[in-house]
This record gives C-alpha cells, sequence and structure tokens, in this order.
C-alpha cells in the first residue's frame, strides 16, 4: 500500500511582524484563506500523444495493428482560464495510449458520456472546503491507497480492509496530532500507469509496456498488451461499485468510533500478550 501524508504549518507560524523602522510601524502579514488551486499551464496547447519513442521494426506488433491517439482540437468557445467538461482536451498530454481501432474508441467514449458521474458536486465541493482548511493548517490530510487498482483484485473484502487501514491510522493522527483528519482514499478509479518505457523487453522479446488495466493487461503478451478501450468500460462500473461499498461503510456505522477502537485491540486475541489476559 503506497501511502502519503502532508502536515502543514499552522496559521501563526506565517505571522510575524515586520521589523520596525524610524519610518514605519510593524504590520502583521496578512493571510489569504485559500479555496482552490488551479492549474498555471497554458490552455493553447493541443492534447499530443506522447510520441519520443517510435516503435522498431522488429517488434511484435505488426505496423498494421498501431494506430496514433486521437487528436483532439481544441473545443470551441474554450475560455482561457475557465474550466469546462472539456477544458482537457486544451492541454498538453503524454502517455496517451495508442489503440488500433479508433471507430471502437469513439463508441466506448460516447458510450462514458452517458454514464452518470461517479462522484457528484456535493461531493467535490466538501472536499474542496477541507482542503482548504488543511492549507490553512487546521486540518492533516491522509492519503492512502493501492499504487494502482487491478480487475482480479476486485471484492469487497479488499475495499473493506483498504478502507479500515486508512481510518485506524486516521484515529492514531487525530490522538496524536489533536487536529481533525482528512482521509482521502487513492482507490475507485486507479487504473492507469504512466511509464517511463513505451516498451517491454523479456527473454528478447519486446511488447507494448502494461500501462494498467484501464488499458491493456499485464500478461506477458501480445494479445493482452494491445490497448482495449472496452476495458474503460469495466473500469467505470468496478469504480461505481466501489464508491457505493465505501459510501455504505461511511455512513453505515462501519466507521463508528468505538468499532476503530476495537479494531485497534482485534490484535490481543490471538497474540501470547492476549492470551496472557485472558
Amino acid at each position: 500500500m503506497a501511502l502519503t501524508n502532508s502536515s502543514i504549518l499552522p496559521t501563526n507560524s506565517i505571522l510575524q511582524s515586520q521589523p520596525s523602522t524610524p519610518f514605519s510601524k510593524a504590520k502583521p502579514l496578512s493571510v489569504l484563506r485559500i479555496s482552490a488551486v488551479h492549474s498555471s499551464d497554458s490552455p493553447k496547447n493541443p492534447v499530443v500523444s506522447d510520441k519520443s519513442v517510435k516503435q522498431p521494426a522488429t517488434a511484435p506488433l505488426a505496423a498494421t495493428k498501431s494506430a496514433t491517439a486521437p487528436t483532439t482540437a481544441p473545443p470551441k468557445n474554450a475560455v482561457p482560464g475557465k474550466w469546462t467538461v472539456d477544458s482537457w482536451k486544451s492541454k498538453k498530454a503524454l502517455q496517451l495510449p495508442e489503440y488500433p481501432d479508433q471507430a471502437e474508441l469513439e463508441s466506448v467514449l460516447k458510450t462514458l458520456d452517458a454514464f452518470p458521474p461517479i462522484v457528484f458536486a456535493g461531493e467535490a465541493r466538501s472536499l474542496e472546503e477541507k482542503l482548504g482548511e488543511a492549507a490553512m493548517g487546521n486540518a492533516f490530510l491522509l492519503q492512502g491507497g493501492d499504487c494502482a487498482e487491478s480487475f482480479k483484485e476486485f471484492n469487497a473484502n479488499n475495499i473493506r480492509d483498504t478502507f479500515r487501514i486508512l481510518l485506524q491510522m486516521g484515529a492514531v493522527l487525530m490522538f496524536g496530532g489533536q487536529m481533525p483528519v482528512i482521509k482521502v482514499g487513492r482507490m475507485a478509479g486507479q487504473f492507469a500507469k504512466p511509464r517511463s518505457d513505451p516498451f517491454e523487453e523479456k527473454n528478447g522479446v519486446k511488447l507494448p509496456s502494461y500501462r494498467g488495466d484501464n488499458v491493456n493487461g499485464d500478461s506477458f503478451d501480445e494479445k493482452s498488451r494491445i490497448p482495449d478501450p472496452q476495458r474503460m468500460i469495466r473500469a467505470y462500473c468496478q469504480s461505481a461499485a466501489t464508491l457505493n461499498l465505501l459510501r455504505a461503510f461511511a455512513t453505515g456505522g462501519y466507521a463508528a468510533m468505538q468499532r476503530v477502537t476495537q479494531w485497534n485491540l482485534d490484535f490481543t486475541e490471538h497474540s501470547e500478550q492476549g492470551d496472557r489476559l485472558k
């Protein structure tokens, strides 16, 4: 499990007085509340694929099976600096998979476009407010989850165990730091993996790199490594199911503090120290 956390300096650590001089009086620095931070990348760069390394002539995939990544023109009526659903199309994008069938890709994208959102606006606004508290030093941010989710490991027990560990770590940090802990799960959509090299070689055989279950398979064979757009539909369904279970855990009593305390004592039931207490 890859775990990252970031502690924020308390707000009062930046409230300092300027040194006084005969010509000026000491004035405290003002603090501006942070609500959101947006990317400063120029929206004029079109989406491009990573073409830094070309497929060698000896690669197992034939030239007829390779295809360029979709090149999308910047959206019409795009306003620089203003977010829209298609804003990402105006940004420079690397690590784009090269799908062999563009018609199938477009069909999958239209299908996904008709699906309901996995995360809703109210949830996003709530997280934005909590992250603002962390930025001001009034909360601690804990983020945890797998480096990449797998279709093979999708089951309720794995989801429950990851959620449980985050709750346990959050409880420890809350009591130790004496401040609220914002818990962010790196799950329900973590299916893509960027690669430093577009190809992988084993025993003299060179195949496209595994880019996560959202793109292709991890088995080292030609069929598995061909990017398949249908995988995005499966990733969507799995993400939606994962979030539904997490919402049930979070609101159905599973995350109650009494349960978290009991989890921390469960180890005594099957340990030498616990046997002494019986």
